[in-house]
């Protein structure tokens, strides 16, 4: 299985962006949280049947990571930047699309970032209704292989199958719960409560 680190400096390059990791304890939501602030780059998209084309990565955008007590996924929740219009509405914090990672754990690397270990599958949805299962293939390959035993593996399915009920299933709530996790890190990282990691 892979080991990705939250700041995501080898997977997206995000090497000087401010990088901020805690614990989270508000209504809903029990766990860890990162939040990535995107200060330069250019933007990349993504392409969907309902949302059509969405910002992933980009100048001014934010990622917030995710990580629920007692589960096995790992949500980020990819932000435009604030005042962005979207379906006609200028909001302050409009959601772009969710990636959900199916995972095995959370360690910690020797400078603290937290580090999960992905188990390939991967859930994709946007507040116009979109879902996508995403890297199954991989996920069957990696069992085939005997890297994942079959425990494992039908742990993968099970937490993915839940992610699409529980989140996908009413992505107006999910946005809220997002929304006061958003409201909550960044209230601390105003007040300094939040450690920025050095990049």
């Amino acid at each position: 299985m892979k080991r990705k680190r939250l700041d995501r400096d080898k997977n997206w390059g995000f090497q000087h962006f401010p990088y901020y990791q805690t614990r989270v304890d508000v209504e809903g939501f029990r766990g860890l949280v990162s939040l990535i602030e995107l200060a330069d780059g250019e933007y990349y998209y993504w392409d969907f049947p309902k949302a059509g084309k969405v910002a992933v990565c980009g100048k001014g955008m934010r990622w917030l990571q995710m990580v629920p007590e007692d589960r096995n996924h790992m949500i980020t929740v990819k932000y435009l930047p604030e005042g962005k219009v979207l379906q006609g509405k200028k909001l302050p914090n409009a959601v772009s699309v969710w990636y959900v990672d199916m995972i095995e754990g959370v360690e910690y690397d020797e400078d603290g970032v937290a580090i999960f270990v992905d188990k390939y599958l991967d859930v994709i949805f946007t507040p116009q209704g979109d879902v996508k299962i995403d890297d199954r293939d991989e996920l069957d390959a990696a069992y085939m292989s005997g890297e994942l035993t079959k425990t494992q593996y039908e742990n993968a399915l099970a937490e993915g199958e839940l992610v699409i009920q529980e989140l996908c299933g009413d992505v107006e709530a999910t946005e809220q719960l997002c929304a006061r996790v958003l409201e909550y890190i960044l209230e601390k990282i105003r007040t300094g409560e939040v450690r920025k990691y050095d990049k």
